[in-house]
């Protein structure tokens, strides 16, 4: 009977079957010192890109743990093709942010700076720590990677006319699913804004490009965190892999 791993971690390096690596201190104090794991114990891992992998912990040292890769768990899964843009917010709601879009299924996380996003930085490396976080603890075999802040003028000026985008629109008031109009495979973006929604020029912008699907999430005025759950929800029911 095949033990099941308790505890699940992403590495950076190659897995197959029967490859060595070694945990970075960090880790080997989490398995060892936290976890209190000792030698023979299961470990699951993944990287972003062979799957899954149950390995077994050879060597179990306080500032060293060396694992083998005994065979694979899961096969590598890819989220759908759609990417999230969202205006960062105080601290603890953009980690929350970008937890969920993980555990919702992105390509890719985009902070954006609209006009009235209050925050002018973000902490690139501590935010792909939480997506990492994230996929260890649902169960992902994927981790979206968090892109630096852009402006949204530069990324509008420059977006790709291949990809649709879904422009959460709070000035509307149609039904929910109207701007969901599209196949299954075709590429796309979400965009949420700050907690001031978007200016007026922004949402001219918006609504000018060809690409622009606009749509409503409801009567209620969500908070930026909770609309990026509502508008990640309503696509992937729609037009991605819940159905």
């Amino acid at each position: 009977m095949t033990v099941k791993a308790k505890i699940r971690l992403y590495v950076d390096v190659p897995l197959g079957k029967g490859q060595s690596l070694s945990l970075s201190k960090d880790q080997a104090h989490y398995i060892t010192g936290v976890m209190r794991q000792k030698t023979g114990a299961k470990v699951a891992l993944f990287n972003g890109r062979d799957g899954e992998w149950q390995a077994e912990l050879a060597e179990a040292g306080k500032r060293r743990a060396v694992l083998i890769c005994l065979e694979q768990s899961k096969i590598q899964k890819t989220p759908p093709d759609v990417w999230l843009y969202f205006a960062p917010i105080k601290k603890a709601r953009t980690d929350f942010i970008v937890e969920k879009a993980t555990e919702l299924g992105v390509a890719r996380i985009c902070p954006v700076q609209t006009d009235y996003t209050n925050a002018e930085r973000i902490r690139q490396d501590r935010l792909q720590a939480h997506a990492v976080e994230a996929a260890e603890q649902c169960g992902e075999t994927y981790v979206p990677p968090v892109e630096v802040l852009q402006k949204l003028e530069t990324i509008l000026a420059e977006w790709p006319t291949d990809r649709k985008l879904l422009f959460c629109d709070e000035t509307l008031v149609n039904a929910a699913t109207q701007g969901l109009a599209g196949a299954k495979g075709e590429k796309w973006a979400i965009l949420v804004g700050p907690e001031g929604g978007f200016s007026d020029k922004e949402i001219a912008k918006l609504r000018a490009m060809d690409v622009t699907h606009p749509i409503s999430l409801g009567p209620r005025v969500l908070r930026a965190d909770t609309a990026t759950v509502a508008a990640l929800t309503l696509w992937q029911n729609t037009l991605g892999d819940w159905r």
